[in-house]
Parts: C-alpha cells; sequence; structure tokens
C-alpha cells in the first residue's frame, strides 16, 4: 500500500491548481478517482477546499512534479517523512489507578479457569508481572486473604476477545506438545462462566 500526502483533497486542488499534472497522476498520487479529481477542477466538487502545498510541506519535490509533467506516463512518488512516527512496541499496558488493585482477582481467575495459559501469556492479557502472577499462584501476594478470582473481561482488564485469543493460542500450543486439552468453561444463564 503506498502512502498517501496529508490533506488528499486540498493536495488536490493545489496540483490542479499550480501544475500541469494529468487528472490521472493526480488521482493515483491522492488516492482518488480521475473523475473526481475532474470535478474538483470543473468546481462541482471541493469548493472552498484551499490548496495545501506538498512541496512546501516535504511530501513531493518540484523536480518530481517536473518529471511527471513532462511524461503523463509517470506517476507521482511521496517522500519518506522525515521523522517516521516510531510505533510502540506491544508491551506493558498502562492500567488505571482504580483498577490496579483488580489485577491479582483478575490473576487468580485466570490460574484457576485457564490453567494452559502460561506465565508470558497472562502477564500479557493483563498488563501485569511474572513475580505478581507467582506470588499469586503461591499465595505470597500481600493482599491474598483478600484476593477472589473476577473475570478480568467484566474488571475490565482485557476484551474478551483478547481472552478468547490467548486461550486459542494456548490450547494450539497443547495439542502441538500432545498434552491434553482443557475442556471450554461452560456458561451460566447469565453469560458468566459457571465454576
Amino acid at each position: 500500500m503506498t502512502a498517501l500526502p496529508l490533506m488528499p483533497k486540498a493536495t488536490a486542488v493545489w496540483l490542479i491548481e499550480k501544475t500541469a499534472l494529468t487528472f490521472t497522476q493526480i488521482a493515483e498520487f491522492c488516492g482518488m478517482h480521475p473523475l473526481e479529481v475532474q470535478a474538483i477542477a470543473d468546481g462541482e466538487v471541493a469548493q472552498g477546499i484551499v490548496g495545501y502545498d506538498p512541496i512546501a510541506n516535504h511530501q513531493l519535490t518540484q523536480a518530481e512534479i517536473d518529471r511527471c509533467e513532462k511524461d503523463p506516463e509517470s506517476r507521482l512518488k511521496i517522500l519518506p517523512p522525515a521523522n517516521p512516527i516510531n510505533r510502540r512496541s506491544k508491551g506493558a499496558r498502562y492500567t488505571p489507578v482504580a483498577k490496579r488493585n483488580d489485577r491479582p482477582d483478575a490473576i487468580a481467575f485466570i490460574l484457576r479457569n485457564f490453567p494452559q495459559l502460561s506465565e508470558q501469556q497472562t502477564s500479557k492479557l493483563l498488563g501485569t508481572t511474572k513475580d505478581t502472577i507467582e506470588k499469586v499462584r503461591s499465595k505470597q501476594h500481600w493482599n491474598s486473604p483478600n484476593i477472589k478470582p473476577r473475570d478480568p473481561v467484566t474488571l475490565g482488564l482485557c476484551s474478551q476477545t483478547d481472552l478468547n485469543a490467548m486461550v486459542a493460542a494456548a490450547n494450539e500450543r497443547l495439542a502441538r506438545e500432545g498434552q491434553a486439552v482443557p475442556p471450554p468453561l461452560e456458561l451460566d444463564d447469565e453469560g458468566e462462566h459457571s465454576l
């Protein structure tokens, strides 16, 4: 997939007004249909939109526009961004302070109802540490007497889709290793897991 310029319609308006590029060239660069570009040029669409200069905004160079104006078959190539956005790596998520005390309850629920999940999967799912999981498992957690297993989905610590995906991945791993896969949990009349 090719990257589109910032504000494609406004960029198309500027290219129509300031260059001799074909409608097809402008349409392909801006991710539009050539008829839509023609409608912009005819004043039927995008009335009142101020043109957005892709040269001043470092999306195109004048040399690139000149090259494409000389050859109607060539296509504009967008410049790579000067400072690409760094995507956040998957890892520990932020959990609001109000929900942090619910984590041990969610860990206890996962340990009891989904023993096939590894510590790594549980920590990724709930945004916790392996140390905390081990403390809840061995009842060494500082709040052990008050921990009650509660569903992490209803606590808002993960989505049902994420939980189902983790359980499915753990079951596949067990099947590959030739181990018995635990039966799925039964749901009661209210849609809750029956224990």
